[in-house]
């Protein structure tokens, strides 16, 4: 989860309220954050990744202004109109289809104010911009470039401009090839034979999103105007973040100029922070949290979650931050009701019925498999049921297939349940290369099965110079007898595996697992570099 670092003297600047750095430390958490570490006045707030408006020190001041009680409801910004204009162009459209920009001006480039915003826009692109692939933002001295603006798609090859950073001036394929953050976000623009651009009305490069920007309109610490982008593939997304960085910088005394987005022969205006605007029940809010509220009560916790809030006999009608990017659903308000209700009253309630419980079946089978894998050495390890493509299918070489897809991850790492555990467990080893070998490890946890379910499945990995499908097998067979499973053992050509080590288990006439050598590609995709032995099985499937 994010974490946000600042000073308590440059947070109660921003905040524009007095409160000891005490009380602070004892009621940020309740926002909804976990208090990460304290060192002098530097302080260390970990958010939760759902509030990418709290991804900055200006961000935390502005909800603590409500939440404090400082200043309750909407925080409206004031916006000036520029002429600048951005024209988007048709052949952008079918790689990076969509741009936001601002104009902020008499901006203070104080070290405070570089550092957050460099900062904010790194989590903002880890998070909300899935590491640059959903939305990337460009920083600019305004200065030196001219409008109006062009968002285009190029050949790679056919233009050329000195990125940031660098003094020789490049073309885009050799800034892919040669450039540190080519190199890194290359891959974003991977199969397509052209590439986005920002132009000035002298054909100056402002920006080459995702990758990177033209050193012409480098930020120094005499910038006063900044020019901002926003380009990506989700408008919802980039309209959000433009949102969140320009109030942010109007938080340091910036002033927001709107610029108009021409497109397709439509315009708008942009930024837009026009609140949205939302009704619900009074009832549904006390049923989710347990509560007795009245439609007041509920008004007044919105007002503390900076919200602006009216109450209409049993309703609440809402209007929402422009900034808020994680109001999906009435129980994201009811949520932040419970925050500014306060978790601290909510009253404890002990069961008002007594029962008498007993292991289920299952958990005895679990607790006596996770007794044999430690009697024969491994030790056990928990990994995340949340995983991805590239690591359940790509990195072991197999097609996609059918799996549980996340709507809304929080990073291109946790966009699908784990089809498998194996996966897991490379990734444990990756993490753990610089300690000796051997290392063997195993879990039993969750996958989801080919019908969407949910299903217990063993797995052990071995890493060692040694490992070979002769130890496998013979782990396995200890495993399965022990646990007093019926199988036989048949060959099986799996990918990921070395071709002629790699078998089935059979049980029941239905294969419910495999075991082998991995092959040295698999081992390579996660970056380890000594043979490894795993094994795989369906636990619901033994003691059958």
């Amino acid at each position: 989860m994010p974490v946000v670092t600042f000073d308590y003297n440059d947070f109660i600047s921003l905040l524009g309220h007095k409160i000891s750095k005490n009380e602070l430390i004892k009621r940020l958490p309740m926002i909804g954050a976990d208090l990460d570490k304290v060192e002098d006045d530097e302080i260390s707030i970990e958010f939760f990744p759902d509030r990418p408006d709290l991804a900055s020190v200006e961000g935390i001041a502005r909800a603590s202004r409500a939440f404090f009680e400082f200043e309750t409801g909407l925080k409206k910004y004031n916006t000036k109109k520029s002429d600048i204009i951005i024209n988007v162009d048709s052949s952008v459209k079918k790689v990076r289809p969509f741009v936001v920009t601002a104009l902020v001006k008499n901006v203070i480039m104080t070290d405070e104010l570089i550092s957050s915003l460099m900062e904010l826009q790194e989590k903002l692109h880890g998070g909300i911009g899935r590491n640059r692939k959903k939305v990337a933002i460009g920083v600019h001295n305004y200065e030196p470039v001219k409008p109006p603006f062009t968002y285009k798609a190029v050949d790679p090859d056919s233009i050329e401009f000195v990125p940031l950073n660098k003094v020789e001036s490049m073309t885009l394929s050799e800034i892919l090839e040669r450039h540190e953050k080519g190199v890194d976000y290359a891959h974003i623009l991977e199969g397509f034979d052209k590439h986005p651009l920002i132009v000035d009305a002298n054909n100056n490069v402002l920006s080459y999103p995702p990758i990177i920007n033209g050193s012409l309109t480098e930020v120094t610490p005499f910038t006063t105007d900044l020019f901002i982008d926003v380009t990506g593939t989700d408008k919802k997304a980039i309209n959000y973040v433009i949102n969140i960085v320009t109030t942010s910088l109007v938080e340091r005394g910036g002033q927001i100029y709107t610029t108009t987005v021409s497109d397709n022969g439509k315009s708008f205006i942009s930024p837009d922070l026009t609140p949205d605007k939302r009704s619900f029940s009074v009832d549904y809010v006390n049923k989710i949290l347990g509560t007795k509220l009245n439609g007041k009560d509920v008004a007044l916790c919105l007002k503390k979650m900076g919200y602006n809030a009216v109450t209409s006999k049993s309703k609440v009608n809402v209007e929402i931050p422009a900034w808020r990017a994680d109001i999906l659903h009435d129980i994201d308000l009811a949520e932040d009701v419970a925050v500014g209700f306060g978790f601290d009253k909510f009253e404890i309630e002990f069961p008002k019925a007594l029962t008498f419980g007993k292991t289920l079946s299952s958990y005895n089978l679990y607790r006596s498999l996770r007794n044999i894998m430690i009697g024969l050495g491994f030790n056990e390890v928990t990994t995340f049921t949340i995983s991805n493509e590239l690591d359940e299918f790509k990195k072991m070489s197999l097609d996609i297939a059918d799996r549980v897809r996340i709507e809304n991850p929080i990073g291109e790492d946790y966009s699908c349940l784990r089809v498998g555990l194996i996966p897991s467990l490379l990734k444990i080893l990756n993490e753990n290369r610089h300690h000796p070998l051997p290392q063997q490890i195993f879990e039993l946890g969750i996958v989801v099965n080919n019908n969407y379910k949910n299903q217990y499945n063993l797995a052990f990995v071995r890493i060692d110079a040694k490992a070979n499908f002769t130890e496998c097998k013979s782990l396995v067979d200890a495993i399965l007898r022990d646990s007093g499973t019926k199988f036989n053992i048949d060959s099986n050509k799996h990918p990921a595996f070395v071709k002629g080590r790699c078998a089935s288990i059979i049980g029941k006439n239905k294969e419910i697992g495999l075991f082998g050598e991995l092959h040295p590609k698999t081992i390579s995709n996660f970056h380890l570099e000594y043979p490894i032995i795993a094994f795989e099985v369906k636990a619901d499937m033994l003691y059958q």
